[in-house]
């Protein structure tokens, strides 16, 4: 528990309407001295408070340090005082955040972190008059034998720069990316669930953030990361969840942006999401645009169907986001003896599936137990998980885990 002089002076440094809104948060190995009394993991309650205060802190460009790990890591150590076994998948703050910025055209600096909290941006900078964005989604886990690993972060850093040149924005190096998530992941480790209890969800974000009024490339972009410990993503967990098929509006088109993790396709998607939540549904499915009968992707997923031995899902053609768990689930299933063909998929092979299955990061392997189609709802397994999707499901998680070799390479350990 904080003592009374460690609180007043959070009060003072985040709370009040004064100049100390405008404080430049340094690396911890660098705070002042009476940061220095701040040096233990905060309290629930005063992360809390620190979450819903609504302050703006601005965070300067000029600061700057070379800050390691060492001392970063032995502060945040202790595991956060959460309820682990109730986590859902929302947004808890963590202590810190990675930022760097460079000019168009320019490479990207050796960033740095900052205490976790709010950016100032100008109102004409390009992400939000032009959705100059990208953004990217990944894990940490805890293993069995007290490891901490990434799992295939690389993938990220490569789909993050094809994105970028997509969107004609400077993107960090693979490794400037590599070691940004590795540096946050650390600096946060004390919000690493338990093993079991869930993952660290990291959120890189790369955005236009210099200033631009005609329609153009921003001339300043800003990387940042930031994490948050998170449980299911769906609230049926590992259990069939529920779908509907879209007929009316469509998540992207042929020449379009589908195929990067640009922050315009998911506004897009909000309108049909929330009326298919609002009627009871997990999620949408949606249709191509041009003959509205093939399967492109779930709102924030990609999507499998299984007949006999044969494993389907639509194929990349630009509209379909590359997922790196729908890619690893290919090879997974590869492995273990399935035929997988990536092709297009039919309304009509859908709904004659023995199984259907969802797959990305924040859902891992999610399986399908209905889909409505037209206002007529099919089923798939009685209700339960169904064998293939089960399977899938034990390969990956185990995996990610530390419970079974990794024979592929793919896991990244940090501690």
């Amino acid at each position: 528990m904080e003592s009374k002089a460690a609180t007043t002076l959070l009060s003072q440094t985040f709370l009040s309407p004064s100049p100390l809104n405008d404080v430049v948060y340094q690396s911890p190995l660098f705070f002042s001295s009476s940061f220095k009394r701040l040096r233990q993991p905060l309290s629930l309650k005063v992360q809390k408070q620190l979450s819903i205060s609504n302050v703006n802190v601005r965070i300067a460009s000029s600061a700057k340090c070379a800050a390691t790990l060492s001392d970063t890591i032995s502060e945040t150590s202790t595991l956060a005082d959460i309820d682990w076994d109730n986590l859902g998948f929302g947004l808890l703050p963590t202590d810190y955040m990675y930022v760097m910025k460079c000019a168009r055209g320019e490479n990207f600096p050796k960033g740095e972190l900052r205490r976790y909290g709010n950016i100032e941006m100008s109102p004409a900078a390009g992400v939000l008059n032009y959705g100059q964005g990208l953004f990217e989604g990944l894990k940490a886990y805890r293993t069995q034998n007290g490891n901490i690993v990434l799992f295939r972060p690389e993938e990220n850093a490569l789909r993050m720069r094809n994105g970028a040149e997509r969107m004609c924005m400077s993107a960090p190096t693979v490794d400037q990316f590599l070691e940004a998530v590795k540096e946050t992941v650390l600096a946060n480790e004390r919000w690493i669930p338990p093993v079991g209890k869930g993952s660290l969800y990291i959120r890189p974000l790369l955005m236009g953030s210099g200033s631009v009024l005609g329609i153009a490339p921003a001339p300043e972009y800003t990387f940042i990361i930031y994490s948050s410990p998170v449980g299911n993503y769906f609230k049926e967990g590992l259990a069939p969840i529920n779908l509907v098929i879209e007929t009316d509006f469509h998540r992207a088109s042929p020449g379009g942006t589908g195929g990067v993790k640009t922050i315009g396709n998911y506004a897009a998607v909000l309108k049909a999401h929330s009326a298919a939540k609002a009627k009871g549904y997990s999620d949408v499915l949606y249709l191509d645009c041009l003959q509205k009968k093939y399967l492109e992707e779930v709102s924030s997923c990609n999507v499998f169907v299984v007949k006999g031995n044969v494993i389907s899902t639509p194929a990349i053609k630009g509209t379909i986001l590359p997922g790196i768990t729908r890619k690893s689930i290919i090879d997974i299933a590869r492995s273990l003896g399935f035929e997988v063909v990536e092709q297009p998929v039919s309304v009509d092979q859908l709904l004659d599936a023995d199984e259907v299955f969802c797959t990305g990061t924040a859902v891992v392997v999610s399986p399908v137990g209905s889909i409505t189609y037209k206002d007529e709802r099919y089923s798939f397994g009685d209700g339960k998980v169904g064998a293939v999707a089960q399977q899938l499901y034990s390969a990956l998680t185990s995996l990610q885990m530390g419970l079974s070799e990794d024979k592929m390479g793919w896991i990244v350990q940090l501690k």
